[in-house]
């Protein structure tokens, strides 16, 4: 096993409850950056893990967030070593700050950058701040909220923020750090990126590729009902059952599958806001990387 990196760490998140973890063959964990597909991903695996649309339990229950300050570590420990079937755990952390085990498939999704920061926008306008930092020790925010920009001017300062990475990985240098990470692993073996946009255009094909690399057997005539219930419409109506909140950190539970779509995120911005963009992306991530991730758009 290879030992972490780095030590990731936030107000509500620290990588270091990885190491230690006792790992099973055939785990599976998923690394993604916030509003990237991880939910979509999680359901993806359960629907492979368990061959139904039936699942035993809310989706967080199966596939808990194990770096998430929210709940004790040992508790995520405890939950996961009862479960007696293939395991799948959600983490934000990039690859570089998880144990990496020859016996352990990781699987990162990525999602164009602009859409990626749309999604976090409007997320960031449905959590309740004072109930998160009641749940994870944290002061009580204090006075009213601080006014928001609309999302056509915050985008583009999004764009222009300079940051440290590995401190703020939901900034457009986090994001890329992030992604350029698993880039240069994805010819391992155990590790898959896939693309937001690919599970948009053939969802099917996608989790048969999963099923295939995983070592899924899944009879043919379960597929359509299987594909269907990872669908973003058909997620959106359980979203009581999927939605990763339990604790009340949500304030509309219902907002969280918002729209899906691609795009969203560049059409806010000018062509000189595009041209920026561009520039920045360049600067962060090697080409080949960004060919991939941008799809021309």
């Amino acid at each position: 096993m290879i030992a972490p990196a780095h030590r990731y760490r936030s107000e509500d998140e620290d990588s270091a409850r990885w190491v230690g973890f006792p790992f099973r063959d055939g785990d599976i964990v998923i690394s993604t950056r916030s509003k990237s597909g991880t939910t979509w991903m999680q359901m993806i695996c359960a629907l492979l893990v368990f061959g139904t649309p039936d699942l035993p339990a809310p989706l967080t229950e199966l596939s808990p967030w194990l770096d998430w300050l929210v709940e004790p570590r040992d508790a995520v420990y405890g939950r996961l070593a009862a479960q007696p079937h293939r395991r799948f755990i959600k983490t934000h952390t990039p690859l570089d700050g998880v144990p990496l085990d020859p016996r352990v498939h990781y699987v990162v999704v990525a999602r164009h950058p602009l859409d990626m920061a749309v999604s976090l926008y409007h997320q960031a306008g449905n959590l309740d701040r004072a109930r998160l930092a009641e749940l994870t020790g944290q002061p009580a925010p204090v006075g009213p909220p601080r006014k928001r920009l609309p999302v056509e001017q915050w985008l583009p300062s999004w764009v222009d923020r300079e940051v440290d990475p590995r401190a703020e990985l939901d900034s457009l240098p986090g994001v890329l750090w992030h992604l350029s990470d698993a880039w240069a692993r994805r010819h391992e073996p155990n590790v898959e990126l896939v693309h937001y946009d690919d599970l948009q255009a053939d969802l099917g094909g996608q989790m048969r590729l999963l099923a295939d690399r995983w070592g899924f057997a899944v009879p043919g005539g379960r597929w359509p009902e299987l594909v269907e219930a990872a669908t973003f419409g058909r997620m959106r109506e359980r979203a009581d059952l999927l939605v990763p909140d339990t604790r009340g950190v949500l304030r509309d539970r219902g907002a969280f599958f918002r729209q899906g779509r691609s795009g969203q995120g560049r059409d806010l911005l000018d062509a000189a806001g595009l041209a920026r963009y561009r520039a920045r992306t360049a600067a962060l991530a090697p080409p080949d990387l960004l060919d991939w991730l941008h799809r021309d758009a």
